[in-house]
């Protein structure tokens, strides 16, 4: 384990995730059968004129420390709508960004667009319970994997109709990212390491990416103008958290960051 504290603190994010998935294995099977139940998953839509906007349902982060205590899922997720987001992501992790499941659940169940599980997902028994909590994608992070379970997870969603968001953050990252096969790439301009922003550095791996694959940039989205730089790069959608979860105004907060032109990879 490294020295370093923000290295150490994504260790042990990791390791109350393998304690979650140790807890989960007892009830494996019900977990399978409510998947296999659950409706049909809401297809994302395809990148339009405009830079699609996934908002997400966020109390705290170990980069930022408490966002917004008493927010709602289901009362923030509905207003992101109402403000144009084309879909929400919603954290699970408890112990570190005061998620849940029944989060994800509930504002499957309160709004019409797709939904991301955003956690550390380590293994199918996470991808089953995403299905069945109404998850319309997980994310998988190339950091906190090996290229082969890696590819053994995208694999796992791709059985339970899962389309898989896998980021990146260096360009070293995309090789086994695209051989995964993702339904799409995300670039998270904050170091997992470090936990320090570098939206330039991020730039620069969308322009990396082929224009056949969908690119949504992630972490240190704070503006319009931040948006705008990352649409000039080619981002097709952006993941917004920390700038619109904290606002007393969610929908207003996303109506002021949609609409940016989009701007297709050469």
């Amino acid at each position: 384990m490294s020295d370093n504290p923000h290295r150490t603190s994504l260790d042990a994010i990791l390791a109350v995730t393998r304690t979650r998935v140790e807890a989960l294995k007892s009830s494996a099977g019900d977990l399978e059968r409510r998947a296999a139940a659950a409706p049909p998953v809401r297809p994302f839509r395809e990148p339009t004129r405009e830079v699609g906007l996934i908002a997400e349902v966020k109390r705290r982060s170990p980069s930022q420390g408490l966002i917004r205590a008493d927010l709602d899922p289901v009362q923030h997720a509905r207003a992101y709508v109402r403000g144009g987001a084309v879909a929400v992501s919603v954290l699970t992790d408890e112990r570190h960004f005061g998620g849940s499941l029944e989060d994800l659940t509930r504002v499957a169940e309160a709004v019409p667009v797709p939904v991301l599980r955003k956690d550390f997902i380590l293994d199918e028994l996470q991808i089953m319970e995403a299905r069945a909590a109404g998850a319309s994608a997980i994310l998988l992070i190339v950091r906190a994997l090996t290229k082969g379970q890696l590819r053994a997870l995208a694999q796992a969603a791709a059985a339970w109709q899962l389309p898989t968001l896998i980021e990146v953050h260096s360009a070293a990252e995309l090789e086994p990212a695209l051989a995964a096969g993702p339904g799409a790439i995300g670039v998270n301009a904050r170091d997992l390491d470090t936990f320090t922003i570098n939206l330039r550095g991020a730039e620069a791996v969308i322009r990396d990416i082929p224009v056949n694959v969908v690119v949504v940039a992630e972490s240190g989205i704070e503006s319009r103008n931040d948006i705008e730089r990352v649409a000039a790069a080619g981002a097709d959608f952006v993941l917004v958290g920390t700038s619109v979860a904290r606002q007393q105004d969610p929908e207003q907060a996303v109506r002021a960051l949609v609409g940016v032109k989009r701007q297709p990879r050469k």
